[in-house]
């Protein structure tokens, strides 16, 4: 794949996380709360075994790594076009 096609990923362990709503107020454009279960949810996300993913964009990068700092359960995870973990 070339290296421009490839995008940057967000990656949520939705099965930890503990409704805490940062992520939301950080970057409300990738997150929502779901009223059900009071877990964050990941838009535009693939669910695989339980691992939410979704790609992001350039300027969604900046505020989702903010959200992952500031996320107290350490569940969320950007990572960049060679699957690097971005801190």
């Amino acid at each position: 794949i070339p290296k421009f096609m490839k995008k940057k990923k967000i990656i949520h362990l939705r099965d930890n996380c503990i409704g805490c709503n940062f992520c939301v107020e950080i970057a409300p454009g990738n997150w929502f709360m779901d009223l059900e279960n009071g877990k964050a949810k990941l838009r535009r996300s693939e669910e695989k075994k339980s691992i939410f993913i979704a790609e992001i964009s350039e300027p969604e990068v900046a505020a989702n790594l903010h959200a992952a700092r500031s996320c107290p359960a350490k569940i969320i995870k950007i990572i960049d076009e060679g699957g690097k973990e971005m801190v």
